[in-house]
């Protein structure tokens, strides 16, 4: 007799257009080949690709999920366009309106004063593009209680609060109160894009935020965060995250220390690295540390200079880089940068020439979630408004796609995607299924 399998899929075919058929029993892929002999339940993929789940390797889970519920003003470009968007969303006097994604060309980065009259009569809080900045109106303001305030609040001339908060999203958050976001939409998305799995790279996560997203969503999740970060159900432990801003860095030996003790945890370390002054401290603390180990990371690589790839090699260091930068932020790079300076971004190419191992991430909700969007930016290199930065540095779809995926393998759990990637390098891919653990959480 026949094996009898949880559920075969036939009539699909791998990346390299080879056909293929895998069948699933308790939770994992149990055979996989051309075609299998078995019974059970199938699924017809009518020539769809097969292929393992995608992993988001860094994303903010909570402010992905907050962004879904608030007013997006990624796309104005004005100020009158920013308070047409502020002014069509207003609930009941006194609640709330939550905006994100302010590029500051519109008009710098506002204080209360200006965010009065842009919206005066309803308690604002608006994120900046990069997520560093939060910045309220007057009654917004008036909602943080009184003084004193710490560091990150900045003060006018006369020592008050002038609307503006620099990397304060716990203690704002702690101060205004408020429900956390719903992750359930937020999960369902993910799965309609094929995503299987996700990697929250949240420098604060602790206790609180770990009973917050763990089993909150169908994506497996791993956890990056402090020191307090235990191990716990619904969520693999990931790397100790250390947020460097090249214009606050700390001695070089503080995070040397934060190092060693991750070490003494037995956990990795991971670092914010946008700048190439970020980049160069890092691997000098990891020097001073005593060296980088099989798992360290380097989050974003936003600027790598050329000379550094080896010693990254080297090192045995991962690149965590975000292709979809290119994409959603490259005309503002051609704007903004010296065009010698432009080979250095969000390097791929040659990165993994030079020996590299790299994974890709969103860092939604400060990019595009989608991640076919970064597989067609690593791929073609092209910007929003189509020209190209970097053009040595694309890669072929296969390599594209194994900054997401994994390798299909009998034993490995059942986490699978049917999808169509069309041939069109301007074409995003589309998913017909997504399972996850052998269950089907998403088909079209």
């Amino acid at each position: 007799m026949s094996e009898r399998f949880d559920l075969i899929i036939r009539n699909a075919r791998a990346a390299d257009g080879k056909p293929c058929a895998v069948a699933v029993r308790d939770g994992c892929i149990a055979a996989l080949g051309a075609a299998v002999d078995g019974h059970g339940p199938e699924i017809d993929a009518k020539g769809l690709t097969l292929g393992s789940g995608l992993h988001d390797h860094h994303l903010h889970l909570l402010a992905t999920a907050a962004r879904m519920e608030s007013v997006d003003l990624a796309d104005c470009r004005t100020v009158g366009a920013v308070v047409a968007k502020l002014r069509a969303r207003p609930g009941a006097p006194g609640t709330w309106v939550r905006a994100i994604g302010y590029d500051e060309r519109v008009a710098g980065l506002p204080d209360r004063v200006l965010l009065d009259a842009w919206l005066p009569d309803h308690p604002l809080r608006v994120q900046d593009r990069t997520g560093g900045y939060w910045l309220l109106n007057s009654a917004g303001v008036a909602k943080l209680g009184e003084p004193p305030f710490p560091d990150c609040v900045e003060r006018d001339a006369d020592g008050r609060a002038n609307g503006r908060i620099w990397r304060g999203d716990g203690w704002l958050r702690g101060r205004i109160g408020g429900a956390p976001p719903s992750l359930a939409a937020l999960g369902m998305k993910l799965a309609e894009w094929g995503v299987t799995g996700v990697t929250d790279a949240g420098a604060l996560n602790g206790p609180a935020e770990a009973a917050l997203l763990a089993g909150a969503m169908p994506q497996r999740l791993v956890m990056m965060g402090s020191e307090d970060l235990p191990a716990g159900e619904g969520y693999a432990l990931g790397p100790v995250k250390l947020l460097l801003d090249e214009n606050d860095l700390p001695p070089v030996e503080a995070v040397a220390r934060r190092i060693a003790a991750a070490r003494v945890l037995g956990r990795n370390v991971a670092a914010h690295c946008v700048t190439l002054g970020e980049l160069v401290f890092y691997l000098e603390a990891l020097a001073v540390a005593g060296g980088a180990k099989p798992g360290d990371r380097i989050e974003h690589g936003g600027v790598i200079a050329d000379s550094l790839i080896g010693d990254i090699a080297a090192a045995g260091l991962t690149v965590v880089t975000q292709p979809n930068f290119i994409h959603d932020r490259g005309d503002r790079y051609l704007s903004q940068m010296e065009a010698d300076d432009l080979g250095d971004l969000y390097r791929l190419g040659s990165l993994t020439r030079g020996g590299v191992r790299v994974l890709g991430g969103s860092d939604a909700p400060y990019g595009d979630a989608n991640p076919w969007v970064a597989l067609r930016a690593a791929t073609n290199r092209r910007t929003r408004g189509g020209d190209i930065i970097g053009e040595s540095e694309a890669v072929g779809r296969a390599e594209a796609l194994a900054l997401y995926q994994g390798a299909l393998a009998i034993g490995a759990p059942a986490d699978l995607i049917l999808y169509d990637w069309p041939q069109d390098m301007g074409a995003l891919g589309t998913v017909s299924l997504t399972m996850i653990g052998g269950e089907i959480v998403w088909q079209q």
